[in-house]
């Protein structure tokens, strides 16, 4: 036997998680047909005359054409190659030189939903509906007026989707990646959802005070963290998004997005500003993740240390949602919280390092604070 660890990493089945999945902002769809890469074929993604969102396969089963190069008809898109229309329920529902409709002539439908101003779809590899007890959670702040929009940006990430995931147990990267000190650290594990809670030092994010973050997974690819934090004095609370969305086992789109609580008191300019600057500020910490995603390798035997967050656990509770619902066990019906006590310190290295961007970002922030 060596006395080196030697990574092991199986090959990962062509099945992709159960679960609600972030297809960007609601208002990106419209009349004009979208093709939508994900879950290793096409979709897509359209919305008709009653103007809801309807997702269908996207490949034409007559020939192969690609139906995002068609068009909208009522609630149905028809074929651009060969003038086959397909209903909102995936059915063929006329081919102009036909007497008769092929009976297997039918596409998948793609449950849609619209909430808090994005768009998502549900992929079940058993093809079941939607569990009504796993809709991701409605955010009451969207749209009230008293926050910002969503700032979102789309980053393709090539490496398999557990990577992200194994973040929310992963403790011990705060302060190399991010030059944060994580000083209480939590994951609870309830039913399909996942939280973590963390509370530490992050001079770029909370300045002199105490960033306080509660990231809850609801289902496998869709999570909301809310974030307290402080810039220049002033404290402000955000909400972020992090979704992602397969391409293939060994890729996938990542959605980031960024909402702000808005300022009561100052004026328009020098309240977007700073909701300006603490998007990008937020952008920058989360970026520093996506670095490692782009080039760390999978591990499926990680040899862990008793200051490490709880990775397998996690990884546990994950696999839920790659098995048939039959098979989905019942350790998650009780809530379980494990805790991490051990402080992680930033190396030396990353505290001498400057945060691209940061000094920038701050001068704008004062400079709003002063005018």
């Amino acid at each position: 036997m060596s006395k080196y660890a030697r990574i092991e990493a199986a090959p990962v089945e062509e099945r992709y998680a159960r679960g609600w999945y972030c297809l960007g902002k609601a208002v990106d769809y419209g009349s004009k047909p979208v093709a939508l890469n994900y879950f290793g074929t096409k979709l897509v993604a359209y919305r008709g005359e009653d103007n809801q969102l309807i997702v269908l396969d996207g490949y034409c089963p007559h020939m192969g054409a690609d139906l995002a190069q068609g068009y909208v008809e009522g609630n149905s898109i028809r074929c651009a190659m060969h003038a086959w229309r397909w209903g909102e329920d995936g059915v063929c529902d006329d081919i102009p030189y036909a007497k008769k409709i092929p009976a297997k002539a039918c596409i998948k439908p793609w449950p849609t939903l619209e909430r808090n101003g994005m768009a998502f779809v549900y992929h079940d590899p058993e093809n079941n509906l939607p569990i009504a007890e796993q809709l991701p959670p409605l955010i009451e702040e969207c749209g009230n007026g008293e926050w910002s929009d969503w700032e979102m940006v789309l980053i393709p990430i090539e490496t398999n989707c557990r990577e992200l995931v194994d973040n929310m147990a992963d403790k011990a990267h705060f302060g190399p990646v991010h030059a944060s000190a994580a000083l209480k650290f939590e994951n609870t594990f309830h039913k399909h959802m996942c939280v973590q809670h963390m509370e530490g030092k992050s001079p770029r994010l909370a300045g002199d005070s105490i960033l306080t973050t509660t990231a809850t997974y609801y289902g496998p690819a869709y999570m909301i963290t809310e974030m307290s934090g402080e810039m220049n004095g002033v404290p402000v609370q955000s909400k972020l998004l992090v979704s992602h969305i397969p391409t293939s086992t060994e890729s996938f789109d990542l959605r980031f997005g960024v909402m702000v609580k808005l300022f009561p008191g100052m004026s328009q300019a020098d309240c977007d500003a700073m909701v300006k600057g603490y998007v990008e500020l937020t952008q920058q910490a989360f970026f520093e993740d996506v670095a490692f995603w782009h080039t760390k390798k999978r591990v499926d035997n990680p040899v862990l240390c008793d200051g490490d967050g709880p990775i397998h656990k996690l990884r546990q509770w994950y696999n839920q949602f790659y098995v048939d619902i039959a098979d989905v066990p019942d350790t998650w019906n009780e809530s379980r919280t494990y805790s991490v006590d051990a402080f992680n310190p930033i190396p030396e290295q990353k505290m001498a390092a400057p945060m691209a961007g940061e000094e920038s970002a701050s001068n704008t922030h004062a400079a709003a604070l002063e005018a």
